[in-house]
């Protein structure tokens, strides 16, 4: 009977040192857990710089020579700080001084005869034309342009050949992800 007891009283000490065991292991994790890291707040730089890429004369006007086409496409390109993460990307707002209308028709329509189906390709010989577009004012610039996680940023130009002679102002800002609105770039650009 000793013996029975003694086991009991053993076992019954066994049962404790287990209950508190778990009991120290969910209290180190309640405190562990209740524990954050804190990230540092990413600092933002808030640099921007255009390139033109283009010759440039001792007044600092930029030269773009028109090609033989009605519109002349150009890319300007600049730099931003790089990022790591994908949402602190800057959105560059661009602006031009010049636009030009589209007139009374934009192309026409050909339609060709398919034995499966049929097939309607935007072409320029033809008798339907596309004249909605009439008035529509077309910018010289894309607005908006965002930047690499590298901090490249670039956009694109198309004057027209009625722009020759004309010195196109193109104005650029950065909006960075912190909310800070960088100091605006001009480029002034004679179109040739």
């Amino acid at each position: 009977m000793k013996e029975q007891f003694n086991i009991d009283k053993k076992l019954t000490i066994l049962i404790l040192l287990w209950i508190l065991d778990k009991i120290i292991i969910l209290g180190m994790f309640m405190f562990f857990g209740s524990c954050t890291i804190q990230e540092e707040p990413v600092v933002l730089g808030h640099d921007f710089e255009l390139d033109a890429r283009l010759p440039v004369d001792s007044n600092g006007y930029y030269h773009l020579e028109l090609g033989p086409n009605w519109q002349t496409t150009h890319r300007i390109t600049g730099s931003v700080p790089s990022i790591v993460n994908d949402y602190n990307t800057a959105i560059i707002h661009w602006s031009s001084s010049h636009y030009w209308y589209i007139e009374d028709t934009l192309g026409y329509i050909v339609h060709q005869q398919n034995t499966l189906n049929d097939y309607y390709y935007y072409l320029t010989p033809d008798t339907t034309y596309i004249t909605w577009f009439d008035g529509f004012e077309v910018p010289t610039i894309n607005p908006t342009s965002y930047q690499t996680n590298d901090g490249e940023v670039n956009t694109m130009i198309a004057p027209v050949q009625s722009m020759s002679g004309d010195t196109l102002t193109i104005t650029a800002y950065p909006e960075f992800a912190d909310g800070y609105i960088g100091k605006e770039r001009i480029l002034k650009i004679v179109v040739e």
